[in-house]
């Protein structure tokens, strides 16, 4: 005999207690885990003298993507790029790249580029407009317009803040007011590590914007910079961002290098700090 209708959405709602029932960790395991990539700027030294060595090197930790802040010999050659790229078993997880690259007049040739390279993420690493009383507007305005445009590529783009994007004006920060006159297409790309660094609670900012961490930088602060072995929320940060954040991409970024150690040794320790937290709150 065929299910009614009533069946059917008595079945579902079965399906939809048993689900309530079962913790949010174990939810959180059950969707598709978040893989791990490294921004390059973290070992700038290396990339400026052998661009490709670097990126055998990140492979070869076990990194999943790269986030470019550069491309050095690659910059007028995306079908090369993007051959590497797939010789090493690497994905583009995001870039860094000047607001210039999202007006209008330049957009075309940046979809372009970025498409080749199997690129969706477009993050502007900081614009002095941000924090300016007129032009912040203006900026915002530019990001939102760029995303719409964006959208129908599968691509994104977004802001990634420093400690300054939590000045105020007037009672709110200026993070704040970028999220509220930007559309919910524009990513909010959290730096953990600095916005801890300005006092604030990343995990209450995530849960804020629920949806808008869809890359986040994973940075160490206080104590050693090394993730792991500093004092970030971690085990607060990292279920926030499974939970709230509709994050595709963990990237890694390592700015200091600790103990006389070189960027490769201390990115690659950062790398192990994260995924022994990632081990303990039972991500895989």
């Amino acid at each position: 005999m065929n299910p009614t209708r009533r069946d059917v959405l008595r079945t579902a709602g079965a399906g939809a207690l048993a689900l309530a029932a079962v913790p949010s960790r174990a939810l959180a395991q059950a969707r598709k885990r978040i893989p791990i990539a490294v921004q390059l700027y973290s070992v700038r030294d290396v990339c400026g003298k052998d661009f490709d060595g670097a990126l055998q090197q990140v492979a070869e930790m076990g990194f999943e993507g790269v986030e470019f802040a550069g491309y050095h010999k690659y910059g007028g050659n995306p079908e090369g790029l993007r051959k590497k790229l797939d010789e090493l078993k690497l994905k583009a997880a995001g870039t860094h790249i000047g607001a210039g690259s999202l007006t209008p007049g330049n957009l075309k040739k940046t979809v372009e580029f970025h498409k080749t390279i199997g690129c969706r993420f477009l993050i502007v690493p900081g614009d002095g407009r941000f924090t300016h009383p007129e032009k912040s507007k203006e900026y915002a305005q530019l990001l939102t317009e760029a995303a719409a445009a964006l959208k129908p590529e599968g691509m994104y783009c977004g802001h990634h803040n420093h400690t300054g994007e939590f000045k105020k004006e007037g009672d709110k920060t200026y993070w704040d007011l970028f999220a509220e006159r930007t559309s919910k297409d524009v990513v909010l790309q959290n730096d953990i590590g600095w916005t801890t660094a300005a006092g604030l609670d990343p995990v209450a900012l995530i849960k804020r914007y629920p949806g808008r961490t869809k890359t986040t930088h994973l940075k160490a602060h206080g104590g050693k910079p090394i993730i792991g072995q500093d004092t970030v929320n971690w085990k607060g940060v990292i279920p926030a961002l499974y939970e709230f954040g509709g994050t595709e991409w963990f990237v890694v970024e390592q700015e200091s290098y600790p103990d006389g150690k070189t960027s490769m040794e201390c990115t690659r320790l950062s790398l192990e700090g994260l995924r022994k937290i990632l081990g303990e709150l039972g991500y895989k």
